[in-house]
């Protein structure tokens, strides 16, 4: 393995321990989180109310050293609430701009899907393109500028579904589930004492180990990642078949074979290679294609569910070998 992938495996180790001393358990939640943030995407986040989605991305963040900002989604929530607008300054008779909290480097946008679609719109273009357009004037967000929604999967009153062309853009759907009973227990100890797990975070005992230039330079060395030609054959085979399967009434697009290729590069890097397997596409198939596809009524009254189809498809896919 090359020294760029040797220094992106460690500080990948590196974050993982560092934010496992605030996040009990939850390792397959925080390796997908690292996914999305090392491939350059973002993430929906999807659990019931109590799991740590927002403490997750706060501790990324502080682990890594980068800006932080959290907007709470609500059916009166304007788009220049998002974005920011120009203000009239009385005493320099100027126009200034007030940044919105879009101007940062790790947003969560909590309960997206409480604001209307003209709300959740507003992130397109900073999503997209790492930019943003206010009176005509267009400003650049931070190379690494990563987007985490979080949906409450049991509650639906009063809330606006996700845009096809919104759900899209996100490269990966994370389900966070409560914790085992053991992690459980832990967490109920730790909080009779000093080492909870937001005072953990707080009071310094949480190092910072990735600095947001270093982690721009490690995300560059992903390229040396080795795709071999059948396995690209493979992914494409798989999100193709999502179109033409009968269950399903919407298939994946090529966005969603641009985030499987990605994807699976850097699960490789967390398992600390330099090449992907037909295993590290299948682990991010589930991630990558369940929030893209839309299942028939037809199907769906009978009780299928995307994961099941998803399943199906993996199976009737011969893996390269």
């Amino acid at each position: 393995m090359s020294e760029p992938l040797e220094l992106l495996k460690k500080a990948l180790l590196l974050t993982k321990q560092e934010v496992a001393k605030v996040i009990i358990g939850q390792e397959y939640v925080v390796e997908q989180a690292l996914i999305a943030i090392f491939s350059g995407n973002h993430a929906l986040i999807e659990g019931v109310p109590g799991v740590a989605k927002t403490l997750l991305v706060r501790t990324l963040a502080h682990v890594m050293r980068c800006d932080f900002a959290r907007i709470q989604f609500t059916p009166d929530l304007m788009p220049t609430d998002i974005t920011g607008t120009h203000v009239f300054n009385l005493q320099k008779d100027v126009f200034s701009l007030v940044k919105g909290p879009v101007f940062t480097t790790f947003l969560l946008a909590d309960e997206i899907n409480r604001a209307p679609a003209k709300t959740q719109s507003a992130l397109l273009q900073a999503m997209q393109e790492r930019t943003v357009t206010i009176d005509r004037k267009t400003h650049v967000l931070s190379p690494n500028f990563t987007v985490f929604a979080t949906q409450n999967p049991i509650e639906y009153e009063g809330t606006y579904p996700l845009p096809e062309a919104q759900k899209d853009r996100f490269m990966l759907k994370i389900t966070m589930n409560h914790p085992a009973r053991d992690e459980e227990l832990s967490l109920a100890k730790r909080m009779l004492g000093q080492d909870s797990p937001e005072n953990v975070l707080t009071s310094g005992q949480v190092k910072q180990v990735i600095t947001p230039e270093i982690l721009a330079k490690l995300k560059k060395s992903l390229e040396g990642i080795r795709v071999k030609d059948e396995l690209s054959d493979y992914i494409v085979d798989i999100v193709r078949s999502t179109r033409q399967h009968p269950s399903i009434l919407v298939g994946a697009g090529p966005r969603a074979t641009q985030a499987l290729i990605l994807s699976a590069r850097t699960f490789a890097a967390i398992d600390g290679r330099d090449f992907i397997t037909p295993d590290d596409i299948k682990s991010m198939a589930l991630a990558v294609l369940e929030h893209r596809l839309i299942i028939r009524p037809e199907f769906e009254i009978e009780g299928v569910s995307v994961k099941e189809v998803i399943e199906e498809i993996l199976k009737g896919i011969v893996v390269p070998r």
